[in-house]
């Protein structure tokens, strides 16, 4: 490996937002979770929840809209919302969806200094209600428009990007705060530790 890629690697790694996630329920197309894969990489999330339980479990993430991103992203996949719900509640503080609420806050209001997992419904049917149920609240993207929705890699790319403007305010980008044990094993994974 050449110094410069080990030195993007190193910074790559470095620069993980480990109190940020994105979770996709119920996404049916696989190209949408690409994007939204690329996406997340580029702001520095490194976990990544797919949950499926009205559809069947996808066998691969359209690799083109992806850019290989998935290589760099650890991917958590599950058919169980209260599984998925568990899995994220030992790890992040608040659980937020995207819902059209009366009592849904604007993204401009979400503290993402917190550490927080952003649920995205499906195409069709949004977040499902026994998300909602779950979750600590529910946010939208103020929009000036007729039609009053974006697609999903859209909606989850204004999303992390203010989360990243935040969190770049923060100094979150200054210091890793990865837990040494997950921060090895992605340096392993990503040939960092090779002699």
């Amino acid at each position: 490996m050449t110094p410069e890629r080990t030195e993007r690697l190193t910074t790559a790694l470095n620069n993980r937002q480990t109190n940020l996630t994105v979770v996709l329920e119920n996404v049916e197309d696989p190209h949408n979770i690409s994007a939204v894969m690329r996406t997340a990489d580029s702001v520095g999330i490194q976990d990544i929840y797919v949950l499926t339980t009205l559809i069947p479990r996808h066998k691969n993430y359209g690799h083109r809209s992806s850019s290989s991103a998935k290589r760099w992203l650890t991917i958590h996949e599950f058919d169980n919302t209260e599984e998925c719900i568990a899995a994220l509640r030992k790890r992040y503080d608040r659980i937020l969806t995207t819902h059209l609420s009366s009592d849904a806050i604007s993204l401009y209001d979400i503290d993402f200094k917190e550490s927080i997992a952003l649920v995205f419904g499906s195409e069709r049917f949004g977040v499902s209600e026994a998300m909602q149920k779950a979750a600590d609240g529910n946010f939208l993207i103020p929009q000036l428009g007729i039609i009053r929705s974006l697609n999903i890699s859209v909606a989850c790319a204004v999303s992390i990007y203010e989360a990243m403007r935040q969190k770049k305010l923060a100094g979150h980008y200054d210091q890793s705060y990865m837990p040494k044990e997950q921060y090895d094993l992605l340096a392993t994974d990503w040939g960092l530790n090779e002699a």
